[in-house]
């Protein structure tokens, strides 16, 4: 038994090795809970990230940090297989067919409970344990037989599907046995919470839509901004994508409507600028993603660009907060168009950078931040003419509508988020 208080159990450990040292990872999570870490005396379970180190616990910006070990098997048939080939495409809706292979489950069922024996072993008497997100979900239970004086929390960070379509898994029972080790698990929309209680109401549930942290929004100068639209060739409107390269991110949809809609002659002197973060590259579904909207760029730009002057501006790599920032003030549209979404943070982020007003939200209806940003110019990414339509009215936007956001944002940040859920826990 360890001496831990509160603890963090994720996926992933809440720093990234750089070199010889470690650097803080970006997120909001780890801004929200880091602090309560400190004050509550408790530690972050989770893995480094690489497949190859053998780690002991280590202390890093007054946080203790346990890794969980995996090896390559584990990556691929955990991480990649189950998580990401079964489970991912099963919550967001089946927008590509899931896989459901035995050798996968049993893997997810033995990483589980190496998080489960960490975290146990780290543990003080009574502590309080909060579990995050859909790779660790039989993490409750295992954890609950082996510690019973522990208070368990869950919270999953994307959509829970409908019962019809969560009855697919063939490992359904084993899900909920596991998840029915919480003393509370924490949604995000109050869709995702019925659907689950749907299925058993022997759980204490509720909703509780994940934040940002607005202070890690780098606010930008008059000076970057005006370099950076010089930089697009001073267009009218600049239109701007912020990614992961992932399918369920309606990344195609838009340039799809954008395409369109330079065609019909609605749109004209834009600039679209699409940062689309590497994700899960070995997974074909991302690669096919990928491929897909880069011959979509290709063709727009060679249908309307010109030389020097390119409709839309991609980057496949990373961009730094401060930088981002930057694109976020610049941008007069941000374009959210995912076909489902747990919550998309990056809205929240546009919203946070545009204090006064200026500039507007497109943003899909099916995303868990479409609840509280109701006054966003709102599209079906499955319906083009939906997109085409909101994207085009975005063009005259109503400062009001992003003052209210703005406001709502600023008031419901991450840490009221955390605090909430920790008081109900």
């Amino acid at each position: 038994m360890g001496s831990n208080e509160f603890l963090v159990v994720a996926n992933r450990l809440p720093v990234d090795k750089v070199g010889d040292h470690y650097e803080v990872s970006p997120g909001g999570l780890v801004a929200a809970l880091a602090p309560v870490l400190r004050s509550r005396g408790g530690c972050w379970v989770g893995w480094p990230g690489n497949t190859s180190a053998e780690l002991e616990p280590f202390e890093f910006n007054g946080i203790s940090l346990v890794p969980v070990c995996l090896d390559q098997d584990d990556f691929e048939g955990f991480y990649e297989g189950f998580s990401n080939s079964t489970l991912w495409p099963l919550y967001h809706d089946l927008i590509v067919t899931p896989e459901y292979r035995q050798e996968w489950w049993e893997r997810y069922v033995a990483v589980n409970e190496k998080f489960a024996r960490a975290t146990a072993k780290a543990a003080g008497k009574n502590a309080t344990v909060w579990v995050q997100d859909y790779q660790l979900q039989l993490v409750p239970g295992m954890l609950r037989e082996l510690r019973s004086d522990l208070t368990i929390g869950f919270f999953l960070h994307i959509p829970f599907p409908a019962p019809a379509l969560f009855q697919q898994l063939p490992w359904r029972d084993e899900i909920l046995s596991g998840l029915s080790g919480c003393d509370l698990i924490g949604f995000q929309r109050t869709t995702d919470e019925e659907n689950f209680r749907l299925l058993t109401t022997d759980i204490r549930t509720g909703t509780f839509p994940i934040s940002i942290d607005a202070d890690e929004v780098q606010a930008a100068t008059e000076s970057s901004i005006r370099t950076l639209r010089n930089s697009l060739g001073n267009p009218k409107h600049v239109l701007l994508g912020v990614d992961r390269m992932d399918y369920t991110k309606g990344i195609l949809q838009r340039l799809l409507a954008v395409e369109e809609l330079l065609e019909e002659g609605e749109l004209d002197d834009i600039a679209v600028v699409q940062l689309a973060t590497p994700s899960r590259e070995r997974i074909e579904h991302y690669r096919k993603t990928r491929t897909e909207v880069e011959q979509a760029i290709g063709r727009i730009n060679g249908r309307f660009g010109q030389v020097g002057r390119p409709v839309v501006h991609y980057i496949h790599r990373g961009v730094s907060k401060d930088k981002l920032g930057t694109f976020y003030a610049a941008a007069d549209i941000m374009l959210v168009t995912p076909f489902k979404d747990g919550m998309n943070l990056v809205a929240k982020e546009y919203v946070a950078a545009h204090p006064n007003g200026d500039g507007a939200l497109v943003l899909s209806e099916f995303a868990g931040a479409a609840v509280e940003l109701n006054q966003a110019y709102l599209c079906n990414p499955f319906d083009l003419g939906s997109v085409k339509a909101a994207i085009v009215a975005a063009t005259n936007p109503d400062p009001a509508r992003m003052r209210a956001m703005h406001d709502w944002v600023m008031e419901h940040d991450v840490t009221r988020w955390a605090q909430d859920f920790l008081e109900a826990l």
